[in-house]
């Protein structure tokens, strides 16, 4: 049912197994990540701090935690979501050493680093360490974050390069989405068509075809 993306009707399951036996850790984390799913974020961050508390050495659970507190503070106000910036930071830094290639938490590193203001600990420079890191990990990772840092940076020509190489190296869906949401930033439809078009081609993506839909609707 969660593998199916039904997941209130997982839930239910899930519900049930860890009220029988509190002690099923796989449950508490299908429960968090169901929470997660359905954007109750806080919720999330109460299962998750549980896994933490009772496996400290497990990065997957560190990454998990502060990344349900890093979506819970995007919808909060910014004066109560300083108290949390410390937390988020703590537990993504963890999972990232408690697991040497651990992707996930590198790219959410990578992202805070470069969407925080500097007054809050924010940092390019920080930004493309764990980019560097991800490329020796996983290559098409690794030039999928350099991608979001030069367009943060508004150095379109240089997310263009970033993407084409994250396309060369991996070329998944979401390499052509991206490169063609670049090109729409950019007021080039004609591009975004282009490269759309290409990855539906090669991969059949859904997410492929509703952005070429969805572009074709804007251009008529």
């Amino acid at each position: 049912m969660y593998k199916n993306k039904n997941y209130q009707e997982a839930l239910v399951k899930y519900q049930n197994i860890y009220d029988k036996d509190s002690t099923q850790l796989i449950a508490i984390e299908r429960l968090g990540d169901i929470a997660g799913h359905q954007k109750k974020y806080k919720k999330a961050m109460s299962y998750f701090e549980i896994l933490v508390e009772r496996d400290p050495k497990n990065a997957n659970y560190h990454f998990k935690y502060g990344g349900a507190m890093a979506f819970y503070i995007k919808g909060i106000s910014k004066f109560k979501a300083i108290k949390y910036l410390d937390d988020v930071k703590f537990h993504l830094h963890q999972a990232a050493i408690l697991d040497k290639k651990h992707i996930e938490s590198r790219h959410a590193l990578s992202q805070m680093y470069c969407e925080l203001p500097g007054i809050v600990g924010g940092s390019i420079k920080k930004a493309k360490f764990y980019a560097d890191e991800l490329l020796k990990i996983s290559p098409v990772d690794g030039h999928l974050a350099f991608g979001f840092i030069y367009t943060y940076e508004e150095d379109y020509s240089k997310a263009e390069e970033s993407y084409k190489k994250a396309i060369e190296v991996g070329g998944s869906p979401t390499t052509y989405l991206l490169l063609g949401q670049l090109y729409e930033k950019q007021e080039l439809p004609l591009k975004a068509l282009k490269i759309y078009k290409t990855g539906l081609d090669k991969t059949k993506s859904a997410q492929l075809q509703t952005a070429l839909s969805q572009l074709n609707q804007k251009l008529n």
